[in-house]
């Protein structure tokens, strides 16, 4: 997939598990290592998800494909004694009304439910033949998880295929993005809330394509403590390389206003990983094409000295793709230094080609990259979309959705 659109987003969410074959290479030891590797059978296949850790230091993701039913999974990791995991899946979607095909991971609410979102099945709609995706609901009870549907998409005004998690407002209300559909089928951002044990869907923003952006991303929307929601777009703006965009509600209303248009090779271009911000409000992020080399890029962007002044964006770094990374999807992580993390969906072991996990230090003279791992060796995993998530204890998690002892994905552990 060097080089091109992983074409479950921008091809509408076709079929993003068209990956090249596992090469076969090795090369320096580091810390990473393999916790899990999907069989494709029962436990679930193609893990192109963000992973969550409960109170207890379970994790949680799921799988696009595998399970019963072949459809797709939600799983647990379990840490058990002498560093040894142990998978088990919590449901395994039937294809039809309950969901198929669930990307991104799951959220919490504040009583241990999950929930997330499939781009097919359901009993909204048809759209491209099997369903246009739902928002589902696990609730754990008598030791086992019973699964509900939230929401049907319709594949109307109301968007379909969402390809990504969701997020939690302090009222209980959900929010994610759909990349199809919507009153200019450009997507749109949604909210869910609860109303007398029911959900009430709304579409609080619909993508137009144009400088507001268009298709919704695969990482989460990002909430701060006033409420806003702020996202990507991987298309659209005057330059159609995406934009950064603000959603403010106030009376009831929401307004959208568009922090940034991405310009494309020099400047970043082509987002599809989520935002995240330091103490300052200044706002992280990757982007799939554009930088110096055309191969992706890290950047970083921030509220102009006064209100009229805008927002202002740089390019922390540009990758530069071979040993390097290239083509990141992913939502970064910061650690305690200030350090960033994130995954690269290709770039790394030439042979191979299957991605790596880099750092960006910060500097008296700018940000430095560094290549951690690369993935694609014998048993290792091959193309980490989602990006890492941190234990708390210095250790990062992350999925691959191929490779492995089977082909099928991995979920690996990498101390920096």
């Amino acid at each position: 997939m060097s080089g091109e659109f992983p074409c479950s987003f921008v091809g509408k969410l076709c079929a993003l598990l068209a990956v090249a074959v596992l090469a076969i290479s090795a090369w320096a030891a580091d810390t990473e290592k393999v916790i899990y590797s999907f069989t494709g059978g029962l436990d679930g296949s193609n893990p192109a998800s963000q992973l969550i850790f409960d109170k207890v230091g379970n994790a949680y993701g799921t799988t696009v494909t595998g399970g019963a039913y072949d459809c797709g999974t939600v799983f647990e990791l379990t840490p058990m004694s002498g560093g040894k995991w142990q998978q088990s899946v919590l449901y395994s979607f039937s294809c039809f009304g309950d969901g198929k095909n669930p990307y991104g991971g799951v959220t919490f609410d504040g009583s241990g439910n999950l929930y997330g979102t499939t781009v097919a099945g359901g009993s909204g709609g048809d759209c491209t033949g099997d369903g246009c995706g739902v928002v589902y609901k696990l609730t754990q009870s008598g030791g086992g998880w019973s699964q509900s549907v939230l929401y049907n998409f319709t594949g109307g005004d109301d968007g379909f295929g969402p390809g990504g998690g969701v997020v939690f407002d302090k009222a209980g209300n959900l929010y994610g993005t759909t990349p199809d559909g919507g009153a200019y089928s450009e997507g749109v951002v949604y909210q869910l809330a609860p109303n007398n044990g029911q959900w009430k869907q709304t579409v609080i923003h619909a993508f137009t394509g144009g400088t507001d952006g268009a298709i919704g991303s695969l990482g989460l929307l990002r909430l701060d403590a006033a409420g806003n929601l702020y996202g990507v777009t991987e298309l659209g703006g005057d330059y159609g390389a995406g934009v950064v965009y603000k959603l403010s509600s106030a009376g009831g209303m929401w307004k959208q206003s568009t922090l940034y248009q991405f310009q494309g090779l020099p400047d970043a271009g082509f987002p599809y990983g989520g935002l995240i911000a330091d103490a300052a409000g200044r706002m992280y992020g990757t982007t799939y094409f554009g930088g110096t080399s055309g191969q992706g890029a890290i950047f970083e962007l921030g509220p102009g000295p006064t209100a009229l002044a805008g927002w202002k964006e740089s390019v922390l770094y540009s990758m530069q793709g071979g040993t390097d990374a290239s083509f990141p999807t992913s939502t970064l992580v910061f650690d305690n230094a200030g350090n960033l993390y994130g995954t690269s969906s290709t770039g790394g072991n030439p042979s191979c080609d299957c991605g790596t996990i880099f750092k960006l230090t910060p500097g008296a003279g700018g940000w430095s990259e560094s290549v951690l791992h690369s993935f694609g060796s014998n048993g290792d995993g091959s193309y980490p979309y989602y990006g890492m998530t941190p234990d708390g204890m210095g250790n990062y998690f992350g999925t691959t959705a191929a490779g492995g002892a089977h082909g099928s994905g991995v979920i690996f552990e990498i101390t920096p």
